[in-house]
């Protein structure tokens, strides 16, 4: 069931809006995993979903759909529970595990059987979840700037340079969180994306964009709860164990791509990570960009995930 929205929440400037390529790109909602989901899409043919991570969302991904879009794809990226109004988690639940089973609803929910999986940052996290919790599901895989496994959970426990860069986890944990993130025109939001980008400048429409997303109402608190069950166990056993399954081996080829230039989680941090693909890993290092490679490198990004949806 599907149903169009009147004005789409990705933000009055979103990058989604005002250029030729963005003029393609289609928006409206889905109900799908007990939500009215707000996705952006374009072109026809085979699926492709795209997801966003922090802090971003599902517009910045625009100039991606339209490129897979002439590439023949149906190229589609969905908020992820917790970015708009209304769009809090049902469960209350912000883990991989859920995340994870959201993608594959959402496959459902658009009518076909299977799609290839795109994913960056918490989105990459989502999308191991769903390779993992049904590989049927998923044709090829494409994560970005989050290493499957556990290494980011032991260097936070045992390098002193990953916990430094991570130290906005620890702080989330906080109540003081919400005030400090939303305070000064989420300065903290500009902040993040200059220490994880180290020369890149995020557009002044693209960044009104995002911070329009994380200042909706109820929004910043919903997204800050991804990083507050990071370290909680679920108490359930069932959950538990489907939270194992979520981290488990991949059986789908893969691609992994990670910017030279990332100061978030360095990328180190995906070395060895193959181990855990048994039908074809690829890794990729990105020059010339950070963090959010997927933006500050499109061409170059789209060029790489294109050839490999190709092969």
């Amino acid at each position: 069931m599907t149903q169009m929205t009147q004005r789409p929440p990705f933000g009055e400037d979103s990058p989604a809006r005002g250029s030729q390529a963005s003029d393609r790109v289609r928006h409206r909602t889905v109900q799908a995993a007990g939500l009215e989901v707000p996705i952006l899409e374009a072109g026809s043919g085979p699926l492709v979903v795209c997801l966003h991570g922090f802090p971003d969302h599902a517009a910045s991904w625009a100039g991606i759909l339209d490129r897979l879009a002439q590439e023949g794809y149906w190229a589609v990226a969905p908020a992820q529970r917790g970015y708009w109004p209304g769009g809090a988690a049902p469960d209350g639940s912000y883990r991989v595990a859920s995340t994870g089973q959201d993608v594959l609803t959402l496959i459902e929910a658009l009518g076909r059987e299977q799609a290839d999986i795109v994913g960056h940052d918490f989105g990459a996290a989502a999308a191991y979840g769903a390779a993992s919790l049904d590989a049927r599901r998923v044709r090829k895989l494409v994560t970005m700037a989050a290493p499957h496994g556990r290494q980011l959970m032991n260097a936070l426990v045992t390098d002193g340079d990953q916990q430094r860069r991570s130290w906005y986890m620890f702080f989330f944990q906080t109540a003081l969180a919400e005030a400090a993130v939303a305070h000064d025109d989420f300065a903290f939001i500009d902040r993040l994306w200059r220490e994880w980008s180290p020369g890149y400048e995020l557009p002044d429409a693209e960044r009104a964009a995002l911070k329009e997303t994380l200042g909706a109402p109820g929004v910043l608190t919903e997204v800050l709860g991804y990083y507050r069950q990071l370290f909680t166990p679920p108490a359930d056993e069932a959950t538990q164990s489907l939270q194992a399954r979520a981290f488990g081996a991949i059986t789908v080829p893969s691609l992994y791509l990670h910017g030279a230039d990332d100061n978030c989680f360095a990328v180190e941090l995906s070395d060895g990570m193959d181990d855990l693909f048994t039908n074809g890993f690829e890794r990729i290092v990105i020059p010339g960009a950070g963090h959010f490679p997927h933006v500050e490198q499109p061409k170059a990004v789209t060029d790489r995930i294109v050839g490999f949806l190709n092969s």
